[in-house]
């Protein structure tokens, strides 16, 4: 038996209405809550105002703690931010990428160093405001992560890369709530940040323009190269792989009778490949990196739910053991705009089954 005091909890506190009401709740069931602030970016003059690193934020989580009469500090995590989550960002648009800073803030730095801080404070759990769910199965002896009741704010696919002690020592008080209902909690017990709206912006990047942002802390991403079509042609020129993304149509510059999208970003020739829209489409893809969390190890072919990006609905599919513990993903029917460097999470039903890191889309003999 360690130390940690069984019912202290450290509640990860943004500024926002959801970590507020998550440690409200916590504190109206009995436990000894401890808000915390991670300071992430180096000049809090940068971050997105009213962001989860804004100035802002500090001081509206630190009233809220106030309200609540609960403990609060402000840590600074802003080289471990750095490190695990800006340069990997800026890393991955170099190499052609698209990646998810969500994803990597989770699994790095909320329940990687955070919880490390909660051990320092002998707490026994870390808590945050996510919209999921976390259960024991009792069958397996595994932790289940479910998606949040609320459809809309559901968050289990940022949260796919959990390890099975993170669920253990992780509680997610709004998981079985509606957004109305959480912002009506909020609103009863009188905390400012009650209407307070929604952040949908990457905190570190000012005005969500991650363009602007590579040009300034990624100056090596202007490198300008051409836009081809997929039999070679040359059509323009792009400014830098970086500034493109999978199924792109606005601001490529070129002239054509039909609409092009972007269909690959060629590292090796510096190109933008481009195409027609069902060129976009892929029916299936290949995963690395990849985290079980409803099971150990896949064995065999599995039927599930995938869902390619954060903000799309799931896509019937199956998945099967790749090579050198690669998972490929074979879509019922195709879907668009496959992305490498994003996340694909697999489900069944509402229990997170795992997920991994896009490695590429593939196609299948006919």
């Amino acid at each position: 038996m360690d130390n940690r005091s069984a019912k202290r909890v450290v509640v990860a506190m943004s500024g926002g209405v959801d970590s507020s009401v998550a440690a409200a709740l916590l504190k109206q069931k009995g436990y000894e809550v401890i808000g915390i602030t991670m300071q992430i970016w180096p000049d809090s003059a940068k971050a997105t105002e009213g962001g989860c690193c804004s100035l802002v934020a500090v001081e509206d989580a630190r009233r809220v703690a106030a309200k609540l009469d609960i403990p609060y500090y402000v840590v600074n995590l802003q080289e471990a931010f750095t490190e695990a989550v800006i340069h990997p960002f800026a890393r991955e648009y170099l190499r052609g990428r698209t990646p998810n800073p969500c994803i990597l803030c989770n699994d790095r730095i909320k329940f990687g160093s955070l919880w490390h801080k909660a051990q320092q404070l002998d707490a026994a759990y870390v808590a945050t405001g996510h919209y999921s769910r976390i259960e024991l199965d009792k069958r397996t002896g595994r932790y289940l992560l479910r998606r949040g009741i609320d459809e809309d704010k559901d968050q289990s696919y940022a949260l796919y890369n959990m390890t099975q002690e993170q669920l253990a020592r992780t509680i997610f008080p709004l998981g079985d709530l509606q957004k109305e209902e959480v912002r009506s909690i909020a609103a009863d017990l009188g905390l400012d940040v009650a209407d307070k709206p929604d952040s949908q912006e990457i905190c570190f990047v000012p005005d969500n323009d991650y363009r602007q942002f590579l040009r300034e802390n990624a100056p090596e991403s202007y490198r300008p190269g051409k836009i081809v079509d997929l039999d070679g042609n040359v059509l323009g020129e792009h400014a830098g792989l970086a500034f493109y993304t999978i199924g792109q149509r606005k601001g490529l510059g070129i002239s054509s009778r039909e609409p092009l999208y972007v269909v690959r970003l060629d590292v090796a020739d510096n190109q933008v490949v481009v195409g027609r829209n069902k060129d976009v489409y892929a029916q299936g893809l290949k995963a690395l990196a990849v985290n079980w969390i409803a099971i150990q190890v896949l064995a065999e072919e599995l039927p599930v739910q995938a869902k390619i990006r954060y903000n799309i609905r799931p896509a019937s599919a199956v998945i099967r053991p790749g090579e050198e513990g690669s998972v490929d993903t074979v879509f019922s029917k195709p879907q668009r705009a496959v992305t490498p460097g994003q996340a694909v999470v697999w489900y069944q039903q509402d229990v997170v089954i795992g997920g991994g890191v896009i490695e590429a889309k593939l196609s299948f003999p006919s």
